[in-house]
């Protein structure tokens, strides 16, 4: 039987009334990596946080190597051989990468009381080089990377230390292929050094593929583990929801679009970046999916139909004539854009469950001059019900839901918009699979409603299974068009994909 690294042993969180842990006993192994799994809010990332340093517990022990273990800070779990990097944005935007990777830990490479600028830097290219992110200049501002660099700035860091137990929270939501394969570099080599791996994600086919070991978490509660030749995807979704998903997860009618007017038009769009020549019509009560490599140009894309990004050439059109120029506008005429990166760009994090609601809709809610409270709240509980957002009240900051309430509240304060036209980029990224199908369901209901939607992802199952139309981007321009049919396969796409 292999060595505990570490264990812990009737832990116990709570926030406010919420139970966020309720005598929870975990083990990690040397040589293993252990997979979390559980739906939104089930306790995965207190948990770790908990193990980190992050927050302490109310109740309960922890021991490495057998000895007590009880760190009060990320910096000493850090200095007893425990990194983590965590489901938000772990860096601080407005220093250097180099002072990033060992913020805190300057006086390594002080003299005199004074931080060698030309050492700090030398030791944190090392640190990426390590990882083999050595294109990440260590001497850059923070801000100027984009979220998948700063996440492996965050790897580099953590690695840079030799930890014994590296603790993965959400990463790879963050990661397009080819800085996944820089992450799973990182965990094969700590599992290689017989050390330790804890490995959250949402996604159970890369849990299934990469873990040794998995633990089922609900409510707070440990539900069950279950060692690699007990996985079996229909048990750990039953685990997790503790109940069988009934229903289609997809979409299962091939009825088409449910109007023939075009709410809007694409034509000729050009962006600064990647998007090129892209022409379309969106129509009323249709899921129009865009797919494509990462890095292909369907996330710029989004942007641009948005107005938070200036076509350099072309132009967005709605049906009344009127040009979507910047992202006030297309908030005044109904639509609603949810970002890819979630924390940075479609929620107020510091602001509450309330607040974040009715900032596109405070127009409607002015009574006499001012904003109405009551109707604010009116608005705030419609959202938080009818999408059932898991939540102390809406007054609780953002920043405390999980993953996939937070996405809930930004669906919420679109819908509360009336939005007309949706741009979903990734909407599902980084939820569990039972607030998936909610989505789903919610996405096809809004469909029938007559609602227009253009769905941008990254998963081919989920755009097969949900768009109408289907249109692949290579190197920033259309490459396929594909109809909805059950004969259509991932295999099809592909071929114009790459």
């Amino acid at each position: 039987m292999s060595e505990v690294l570490l264990s812990v042993h009737k832990i116990n969180k709570q926030f406010g009334p919420t139970t966020a842990l309720r005598d929870v006993d975990f083990t990690l192994c040397r040589g293993e990596v252990h997979g979390l799994i559980g739906e939104n809010g089930s306790g995965k990332s207190t948990l770790t946080s908990i193990i980190a340093g992050i927050r302490g517990a109310d109740s309960g022990e922890m021991f490495k190597e057998g000895n007590p273990y009880k760190p009060a800070s990320v910096v000493e779990a850090q200095n007893l051989g425990v990194a983590m990097i965590v489901q938000e944005m772990g860096t601080a935007p407005d220093i250097l990468v180099a002072e990033n990777i060992f913020l805190g830990k300057e006086k390594r490479y002080s003299r005199f009381g004074l931080v060698s600028k030309k050492a700090l830097n030398k030791a944190a290219a090392d640190a990426l080089g390590k990882i083999g992110a050595g294109a990440i200049p260590a001497g850059a501002p923070t801000f100027k990377l984009n979220p998948e660099d700063r996440k492996l700035v965050e790897l580099a860091k953590a690695m840079y230390e030799e930890p014994d137990v590296l603790i993965i929270d959400e990463t790879t939501t963050a990661l397009s292929n080819d800085g996944r394969k820089l992450l799973y570099n990182a965990v094969e080599k700590m599992q290689s050094e017989d050390k330790g791996v804890i490995f959250i994600s949402h996604d159970l086919e890369e849990l299934m593929s990469v873990c040794t070991i998995m633990t089922v978490l609900r409510d707070g509660d440990i539900i069950g583990t279950l060692t690699k030749d007990e996985f079996d995807e229909s048990v750990i979704k039953s685990m997790m929801v503790g109940r069988e998903l009934t229903g289609n997860y997809y979409r299962n009618d091939y009825d088409g679009v449910r109007g023939e007017e075009a709410v809007l038009r694409a034509e000729h769009l050009t962006g600064a970046e990647m998007v090129e020549d892209v022409s379309f019509e969106l129509h009323a009560g249709e899921i129009l999916g865009f797919g494509g490599l990462a890095n292909g140009g369907i996330h710029e894309l989004g942007r641009l139909l948005f107005g938070i990004d200036s076509a350099i050439v072309g132009s967005v059109t709605l049906a009344d004539g009127t040009h979507i120029k910047d992202a006030s506008t297309a908030v005044k005429n109904h639509m609603g854009y949810v970002s890819k990166n979630r924390d940075e760009e479609a929620i107020m994090l510091n602001a509450s469950i309330r607040n974040n609601v009715v900032l596109p809709s405070l127009s409607k809610l002015v009574k006499g001059g001012l904003v109405a409270g009551g109707r604010e709240k009116a608005l705030t509980d419609k959202a938080i019900c009818s999408l059932e957002v898991k939540c102390q009240s809406m007054e609780q900051l953002t920043r405390y839901l999980s993953g996939g309430n937070k996405q809930k509240v930004v669906f919420g304060k679109w819908l509360g918009n009336d939005s007309e036209i949706l741009i979903l980029d990734c909407p599902t990224r980084g939820v569990d699979v039972g607030v998936k199908q909610s989505m789903y369901r919610l996405m096809y209901d809004l469909k029938l409603s007559g609602c227009a939607i253009v769905l941008i992802s990254e998963e081919l199952a989920e755009l097969i299974g949900m768009s109408d139309r289907l249109y692949i981007l290579k190197n920033g321009k259309i490459n396929g068009e594909f109809a909805r049919s059950p004969e259509l396969t991932e295999q099809d796409v592909i071929h114009a994909m790459i």
